[in-house]
C-alpha cells in the first residue's frame, strides 16, 4: 500500500463503507501548479467521513481516502471512460471544477504519463483494499455489502438541472444489488423527512458498478447526499444540529442494508 493514501478500519459485520471523495490532501508538487480555484477543492464531498462516523460502532469496515479527488478520482474507471452518456465527464484526473474553472495554471495540466503514475500510486491501492476486503467478507459471512458514500452541492448546472434531492440512492438501475435490498432501501428513503430519488441523476459510479455483483453475493449501493442537508454550502461549515436528522436516516439505511441482506442469506 502507498502510505497515507487511505485509512482503513476493520469491522465485524459483512458491511464495508467507502468514502472516496472527502480527502483534502494535495502533494506539494501538484498544489504548486494549481490555480486558486483548484486549491480550494470545491468539489470535495465535505464532511462525509464525519457523517458516517457511527458506521464503526455499527460494526462496519470503513475505508476513507486521504487525498483530494483532484489528485485522482477514485470513482472513475482507470481507462477514464465516461460513466454517463450525454453528460459532462470530469475525468479520473480532473482538469476543471464542476463549475468549469481551470484546476491547473495554463500549460501545467496533467499529462498522460502523470495520470498513469497517479493511478498506480493512489487509485490502485484504494481499489486493491476494497477488493481484498470484499473477498474476505464474503468468505467470512457468505456475502458482502458495499456502501459508497458521497455528497455534492445542491446546484451543479453542468451536471444536473435545478436542485438535487437530498437523498440520491443508486443501484446501477438494479444491477448492483438484489431487488429485495433495493426495495427495502427505497422504502427508507421514501419515508425519510428529505426529498429523495432512486436511480435518478446518480445511479452509481465506477465503484458501485464494478464491485456490485449480486449473483456472487456482493451487493453494492451508492448514496449521494445534497450538502445543504448537513452543512452550509457557502461557508463549508459542518452543521451538527442540521445533520442530526440526516444521520438518523443514514443509520436506518445501513441497518436496513444489513437486515435485508441477512434475510437473503
Amino acid at each position: 500500500m502507498s502510505a497515507g493514501v487511505f485509512t482503513f478500519h476493520e469491522g465485524r459485520t459483512p458491511l464495508l463503507v467507502s468514502v472516496p471523495h472527502d480527502g483534502r490532501l494535495l502533494p506539494d508538487d501538484i498544489a504548486a501548479r494549481m490555480t486558486a480555484a483548484g486549491r480550494a477543492l470545491p468539489d470535495t464531498d465535505w464532511h462525509v467521513a464525519a457523517l458516517y462516523a457511527f458506521a464503526r460502532e455499527l460494526g462496519a469496515s470503513v475505508i476513507t481516502a486521504q487525498y483530494a479527488r483532484y489528485v485522482v478520482d477514485l470513482n472513475r474507471p482507470p481507462e477514464d471512460t465516461a460513466l454517463y452518456a450525454n453528460r459532462a465527464a470530469t475525468g479520473i484526473c480532473p482538469q476543471r471544477t464542476f463549475a468549469g474553472d481551470a484546476i491547473y495554471r495554463d500549460g501545467e495540466g496533467v499529462t498522460e504519463r502523470e495520470r498513469n503514475a497517479r493511478i498506480e500510486h493512489y487509485w490502485r491501492p484504494y481499489h486493491a483494499r476494497i477488493a481484498d476486503t470484499l473477498a474476505a467478507l464474503r468468505r467470512r459471512h457468505g456475502h458482502a455489502l458495499f456502501w459508497d458514500a458521497h455528497s455534492i452541492v445542491s446546484h451543479v448546472p453542468a451536471l444536473f438541472e435545478g436542485e438535487l434531492p437530498v437523498l440520491n440512492l443508486g443501484t446501477w438501475e438494479g444491477r448492483s444489488c438484489a431487488p429485495a435490498i433495493e426495495q427495502a432501501l427505497a422504502g427508507v428513503v421514501r419515508d425519510a423527512p428529505f426529498s429523495s430519488v432512486v436511480n435518478g441523476r446518480f445511479t452509481g459510479g465506477h465503484i458501485t458498478r464494478h464491485y456490485g455483483a449480486p449473483a456472487r453475493g456482493v451487493h453494492a449501493v451508492q448514496l449521494e447526499l445534497a450538502q445543504r442537508s448537513y452543512m452550509d454550502e457557502k461557508t463549508l461549515r459542518y452543521d451538527a444540529r442540521r445533520s442530526a436528522a440526516l444521520i438518523a436516516v443514514l443509520k436506518t439505511l445501513l441497518h436496513t442494508f444489513l437486515e435485508a441482506a441477512g434475510a437473503l442469506a
